[in-house]
């Protein structure tokens, strides 16, 4: 179990760290209340939900959710709540690309949850496990064992240290 947080230069916290710019906390903040727009080879529509299949892709604010499988869902007032993917999934922040095999991501509380052989990347930095939760909101992050293996149930990762 690791926790992260972003900050100007890079700090290896026990096994791991991400990097970021305190510029960006502002913008990412704002995302989760900006509108969300999407696409996808194919678009169904059930009571409270969105299913897109196909190069499925929602952006909102500067991040961006793509998958095989994407369903958004709202709630009795017709707001997004969550977004739910499957199939090769990635979340990409301006600061961070995140991997996996599903995702869901909570819009009122800014949470991803990754699962699945998942990579968190920032720059040449590079985190790997089989869980991940990221908060858009607050930019940390926890990241949870990877799968059994040569690896064993691990978190690694690689880090660059900040040059200046």
């Amino acid at each position: 179990m690791i926790v992260t947080k972003i900050s100007k230069t890079l700090a290896v916290v026990a096994a791991a760290a991400v990097v970021g710019m305190p510029a960006l906390v502002d913008a990412q903040a704002q995302a989760t209340n900006q509108p969300v727009a999407y696409g996808a080879d194919s678009v169904e529509y059930a009571p409270n939900r969105i299913i897109l299949r196909g190069r499925a892709e929602a952006t909102q604010g500067g991040n961006r959710f793509r998958a095989d499988s994407l369903t958004l869902v709202s709630g009795e007032g017709g707001d997004l709540q969550r977004a739910e993917a499957s199939g090769t999934v990635y979340f990409v922040t301006p600061d961070q690309s995140m991997r996996g095999d599903r995702a869901v991501y909570n819009l009122g509380n800014g949470e991803i949850v990754v699962t699945g052989n998942v990579i968190l990347t920032q720059g040449k930095n590079v985190l790997t496990g089989s869980r991940l939760v990221y908060n858009i909101n607050t930019e940390t992050a926890r990241m949870d064992g990877a799968p059994r293996g040569a690896a064993g149930s691990r978190v690694q990762g690689v880090f660059y240290p900040n040059s200046n």
